[in-house]
């Protein structure tokens, strides 16, 4: 079974998405909450960068296995041809696998500027970001 706690909320699957993410060596994870967007085609978006093809499907892989360890339905999954932009898809909740060439072009953060946001650390824990950090994280990260 799965060394991380089965979740009860979106948020929830939202976090335990980020920590598998977190524990394959993923990185820049940040979780947007999108709930309070009209338009928004879903609650949550999990975003991380990953170094090659290979962490990709690695940390595709490690949401899958642990999501049915849970019990839970199979995300919708695309790009896994590619490998460049991996979406899964819980309804609720969006994880997107991106290698860093990926998430650089698309800037996701920037076109979902409204959501508020959550990092995750070097310790793999969560912690939310006002607007002046994220510009921040976005300069560094994002808009190189």
């Amino acid at each position: 079974m799965s060394k991380f706690g089965k979740p009860r909320t979106s948020k929830g699957l939202a976090t335990l998405c980020a920590k598998i993410a977190d524990s394959k060596l993923a990185h820049d994870i940040l979780i947007m909450n999108l709930s309070e967007i009209d338009t928004a085609p879903s609650d949550f978006f999990v975003i991380c960068t990953c170094d090659s093809d290979v962490q990709v499907d690695a940390v595709v892989n490690a949401i899958n296995r642990t999501i049915r360890d849970f019990g839970f339905a199979k995300p919708a999954i695309e790009g896994m041809n590619s490998k460049e932009w991996v979406i899964l898809d819980f309804f609720d909740v969006v994880c997107h696998v991106m290698i860093s060439q990926s998430r650089n072009y698309y800037k996701l953060e920037k076109l979902w500027g409204d959501a508020s946001f959550a990092k995750m650390n070097d310790d793999g824990e969560l912690r939310a970001l006002k607007k002046a950090d994220l510009l921040s994280v976005i300069r560094e990260k994002v808009l190189d």
